[in-house]
């Protein structure tokens, strides 16, 4: 009876201990590069409540002082009317902001005069129901998701002064 050879556990450990320093360098450079990034871009401010967060990116240079310009301007900040007012919403609507916004800004690939996502706009018409629903409230649709009328339709300049 011949006695077949196995492998010794030294060489089967040695691909899965090389292949663990490989996924631990890449995910190292990866969260390097992140971290980078982050900083780079002011990623902490993006985190708070301060419109000035929004000119970060000069292509939000004229909507901030079209804001300054607005009615809006000393009761609602960029966040007030672009994200929605509930937390997981909120967070979640930043996330997907804050990834597509930085993808376009790093690749170049945007609009200019940038424009708004149809998904941001449905934000910003909840944010002006939120705040606006007992003045609005004959308006809203009598079922729910029936049609209306988007209130920017009419008061596009409201919070953006002049920026017809």
């Amino acid at each position: 009876m011949k006695k077949t050879r196995e492998p010794s556990r030294a060489s089967t450990s040695r691909p899965r201990a090389w292949l663990a320093v490989a996924v631990a360098a890449m995910l190292g450079v990866l969260g390097g590069v992140g971290l980078f990034t982050f900083g780079y871009g002011n990623g902490l401010s993006y985190l708070t409540n301060d419109p000035k967060t929004c000119i970060n990116c000069h292509v939000m240079q004229d909507h901030y002082d079209a804001w300054v310009k607005s009615s809006h301007h000393g009761v609602a900040g960029c966040n007030d009317c672009h994200l929605p007012h509930d937390v997981i919403g909120k967070w979640l609507t930043k996330a997907d902001n804050g990834f597509f916004h930085a993808l376009a800004f790093t690749t170049g690939d945007f609009h200019e005069p940038i424009q708004i996502r149809a998904q941001n706009r449905r934000v910003a018409q909840g944010a002006c129901l939120h705040c606006h629903r007992a003045l609005v409230n004959h308006l809203l649709p009598a079922e729910p998701g029936g049609a209306m009328q988007s209130c920017v339709h009419c008061h596009s300049d409201v919070g953006h002064a002049q920026r017809r």
